[in-house]
């Protein structure tokens, strides 16, 4: 079977197992490893899963996101609700500090910004963004707080990297000047490339994660 033919059968298969997306309005080509996501979703978090399942599947080298978002009716909301829920939603979400992060709304596009300790708070809150009723895109624009020992960050990412039976220690170099991390060399799968630059961002310190990973 032609292998651009069978990457295009195997995400469609996942958009059609992944129970948060519906499927019926995506459309998918491939070429060499990328892939390209078209048509439409009622919701931007069913965007963001479409991206997300389409990036599980072996094969897949580089995602091109060309999703539209059609709300219906009953899930447009006027940019003061929006604003409103987000505040509340981000309020609720124990893992992002009180009072670190503001909203603004444009058209249905919500911008978060302000500092956070670490990564993954940075990523809870853009996550309970997404789900929020008539949110037709996120701009994440937090950043993370500078720590002033960064001496150890590659060394500390590289072990733990070395920790994962996902990665082959020889095929992955972890340079960093300051919180600024670059990781290059190449891993076997997308998703495996995204999980390389969740571990970088584990890291204390880490402020910026340049993925230069390349799938093989």
């Amino acid at each position: 079977m032609n292998t651009d033919h069978k990457l295009k059968t195997d995400v469609l298969a996942e958009l059609a197992w992944e129970p948060s997306v519906n499927a019926d309005h995506i459309g998918v080509t491939a070429k060499d490893g990328v892939v390209t996501l078209t048509g439409h979703v009622s919701t931007f978090w069913q965007k963001h899963a479409a991206e997300t399942a389409a990036g599980r599947v072996q094969g897949v080298k580089a995602l091109a996101e060309e999703i539209e978002i059609r709300l219906p009716f009953s899930f447009k909301k006027s940019d003061d609700e929006i604003a409103a829920a987000a505040l509340s939603r981000l309020t609720w979400d124990s893992a992002v500090p009180t009072d670190t992060v503001k909203v603004k709304v444009e058209k249905g596009c919500v911008t978060l910004t302000g500092q956070v300790d670490w990564h993954y708070q940075l990523e809870s809150a853009a996550s309970v963004i997404r789900s929020l009723g008539g949110v037709t895109g996120v701009s994440n624009q937090l950043s993370i707080k500078v720590r002033p020992n960064t001496a150890t960050i590659s060394d500390d990412i590289t072990h733990a990297l070395n920790r994962s039976w996902l990665f082959d220690e020889n095929n992955i170099k972890v340079s960093a000047e300051g919180g600024k991390v670059r990781l290059t060399g190449t891993v076997d799968s997308w998703s495996n490339r995204n999980k390389a630059a969740s571990t970088a961002w584990a890291s204390p310190g880490t402020t910026s994660v340049e993925n230069d990973l390349r799938v093989s």
